[in-house]
Parts: C-alpha cells; structure tokens; sequence
C-alpha cells in the first residue's frame, strides 16, 4: 500500500494527487542542529525531517525528507502541489498563541489540559457520576483546581449506541452547571453539536464551543458561532447524523480524517469564523476502529499542517481496553496517561482527560525532561 518516494517520482504526471508534509525525527536538542531543525508553532517541539506523502487515489508514496533538502524537493513538484507543500510548511510554523476565554487566558505554548465533565446518565465511562447539579458543579471545580485549563461540559453522551437527548433536557442539564463554574472563574467549553444548546451555554458563560460534529449536524450551529465569535472545536466523525459513528469505513485513515479537517475549516473561514480560533480535533474513537486510532495517534503531526491547535483525546477510550486484555473504563487510567504524553512528543496543545492531577503529573515530567534538554 505505501511504497518509497523518490525525488524523481515529483516530475511525473499527478493527475489527482495530494501531498502530506507531516513533521517527523523529533528532537530534544535543536540548538545543536541549528537550521537543520524547526519547531512546531511556538510549541517546546522540534523536529529535523518532513515524511512527505503522495497521494494519488488509492496509491500513496512517501519519504523522509531532511528539514534542509525540502525547498529542493519542492522546487521538483507540479506547481499545485508545491504550493500546498509550502501553505503546509508555513502552517507548522506559524504561532498559535493563546485562547482568550472571557477574563482567562489560556496559553498554547506547552499542552493544556481540558478537563471532562460529564453531566448525563449514560456516558461510557462516568455515566451517572455527575446528574446532580451541585455536584457536577463540584466535580468541574475540583478539575480546575487539580490543572485543568479547561473544563468541558456535556450534557449528551455520544458513545456508540447512546440515544440522541432532545434539546430542552440537554439544556437542562447544563445550563446551571456552566453558569456556576463560569461565575466562580471557570473556563467553560460546551461539548454539543446542538445550536440551542450552544447559545443557552454561551449565555451561561461557556466560552469555547467543542462540536463532534464539526458544525455539521445543526445547520444553525455554524451562524451560532460566526455571531458568538468564540473558539470552536471541529472534530471529526465519520458521520454528522444522529449516530456519529456511522459509516467509518477509511482507505487511509490518517489522510481521511486530515482531509475532512481541512474542508470544514476551510467551510468554517468562509463562512466568517476567524481561523485563528478554530481548534481541531481527530475524533479517536469515533466511527474509528484500532488501527484507525493508532494511524491517527501515530500521525497526529500531520494536522499541525492545518495551521490550528490540536486537541487530542483520548481518555479511558476504548482502544485501552483492546490492547490490555479487554480492560474496562475505570482501569484505564495507565493507558490514558501513556496515550496523552505521545500526543504531547508531537506538539499537540490540548489533552481532554478525564483524570487531570495524574495527566498533569505526567506533563509536568515531559516539561522537566524538555528544559533539560534545552538547557543542558
């Protein structure tokens, strides 16, 4: 399926090819390469080669280029696809700066975390923990305290199988929740694909919307939040009808998923929302089985291309328990730990965890182990 690029393959005729330039050979020293390296946005992440991919159809060809030798290999392509190789570059470094969320502000240079709050009956993993209202309010409150940046509310599992919740009831189970950790200096993201949802939460004080949907399944959601003019998580599903997990059938998921980010934002922009405050998100786990998953995490590099922070989340998901023995949601925890700290080697800038002081400690570890490097 994959086969070796070679510079001379660049000349030939690319009718409907597509290329990836994904940051690859990450390194803890740059100031020992010089030029020879770059880094990641304004991340702490450096890296000294591009895998370059061509995709023509269902064929895909790929190299690993040296940081310096790309211009050349550049210089070799039709001229389509040079100038996307070059909007790739200059979106990997581009700086991603930092998220304003009302009176916080949350900065994108080393990996923040959001923290999950969940407030249904029925999720996979805390379903039922936090119905009560005063005590969701309490959960999100002691996320922020234990690190999170961010707390994200949702009011609607979206697990395999879960029922679709009417709009009234998910506004009903959210709206006092968001209101009381914004009010006590919370930020606040709604996780809804629903556009009444999204105002009733932004008028509580949410101030990130996070969409599974990608703003595709409410058809008022994207005027939601073009007039809102807050930052948005577009994730991807397979499927923007009520099952998001419908139809996840990939012939390479990496660059299936890439491609469906780069339309939606390239639909969100048109439509007015400013790019700077699109966030992007691989959707792991939905409509994605093992191996998707694992291309994803593998390649999550890749979307830095896009020119967005990445959001990545993958706590006590399903994968875990495939690869440790079928074990169940609350024994995931080492798995989610070890899943998030690979997703910040590679630069990602928002981890969604569940357990935030354990997550926390393990960024924390990465951050001593960057500044040795960097100082040594």
């Amino acid at each position: 399926m994959f086969q070796p690029l070679t510079r001379s393959d660049l000349g030939k005729t690319w009718e409907d090819a597509r290329v990836y330039c994904r940051p690859a050979c990450f390194v803890d020293r740059p100031h020992e390469l010089d030029d020879d390296c770059l880094r990641i946005a304004d991340t702490m992440v450096w890296f000294a080669a591009w895998h370059v991919s061509l995709r023509d159809n269902d064929s895909i060809k790929s190299a690993i280029v040296p940081v310096p030798e790309l211009d050349s290999w550049i210089a070799a392509m039709p001229d389509g696809l040079a100038e996307a190789a070059k909007a790739q570059r200059a979106a990997v470094a581009r700086p991603r700066g930092s998220l304003q969320l009302g009176e916080r502000i949350v900065r994108l240079n080393e990996p923040q975390l959001m923290g999950i709050l969940n407030v249904t009956p029925d999720s996979f993993s805390d379903g039922g923990k936090h119905v009560d209202r005063a005590a969701a309010s309490e959960a999100g409150f002691a996320l922020a305290s234990a690190g999170a940046a961010i707390v994200d509310v949702g009011g609607e599992s979206t697990r395999p199988g879960a029922p679709l919740v009417w709009e009234g009831d998910e506004i009903d189970r959210i709206e006092s929740v968001v209101s009381s950790l914004a009010r006590g200096g919370v930020a606040v993201s709604i996780d809804t694909r629903k556009a009444g949802v999204m105002e009733a939460a932004l008028a509580a004080g949410a101030t990130i919307v996070n969409d599974i949907s990608a703003l595709r399944y409410d058809e008022r959601a994207m005027e939601v939040v073009v007039r809102a003019g807050c930052p948005v998580v577009l994730m991807h599903a397979p499927s923007a009808k009520s099952d998001p997990h419908e139809g996840g059938g990939y012939v390479h998921p990496l660059f299936d998923v890439y491609d469906m980010l780069a339309e939606r934002i390239a639909a969100c922009t048109a439509a007015g929302i400013d790019p700077a405050k699109i966030i992007v998100d691989p959707g792991l786990g939905f409509g994605k089985g093992v191996a998707d998953n694992l291309a994803l995490i593998n390649g999550l590099a890749l979307f830095h291309t896009l020119g967005c922070p990445i959001l990545f989340g993958a706590s006590r998901k399903r994968m875990i328990g495939a690869l440790d023995n079928e074990a169940p949601a609350d024994q995931r925890l080492g798995g989610s730990v070890a899943l998030h700290y690979q997703a910040a080697t590679q630069g990602a800038q928002l981890l969604r965890v569940h357990d935030i002081a354990e997550n926390r400690q393990a960024l924390r570890v990465w951050r001593g182990l960057r500044d040795a490097a960097l100082t040594a």
